[in-house]
């Protein structure tokens, strides 16, 4: 198990290094990392999340504390998946 998970993280470091190896220097060149279907992808999903907050009431990241805890997480009943009755 522990040479599955040093082999893992061995992978992890590779891929970042190659990603920093190609990356980095293309930034400084002044080239796009992404392509112009990823920047149309980034744009789309930053819309979505923006719609999603104002639909949610929450214009700014900063509106609700570090600690705060709302929804389902804060009632007195404990959140029991659906599936917790189920054994395989």
């Amino acid at each position: 198990m522990v040479a599955l998970i040093i082999g893992m993280l061995i992978c992890v470091v590779l891929a970042l290094a190659i990603v920093a190896l190609v990356a980095i220097p293309a930034r400084r060149d002044g080239r796009d990392i992404l392509t112009p279907k990823g920047d149309e992808v980034v744009t789309a999903l930053k819309e979505r999340q923006q719609s999603a907050r104002q639909r949610h009431g929450r214009d700014d990241e900063d509106d609700a504390p570090a600690g705060d805890v709302s929804g389902p997480a804060a009632a007195d009943e404990p959140v029991v998946p659906a599936d917790a009755g189920v054994r395989s």
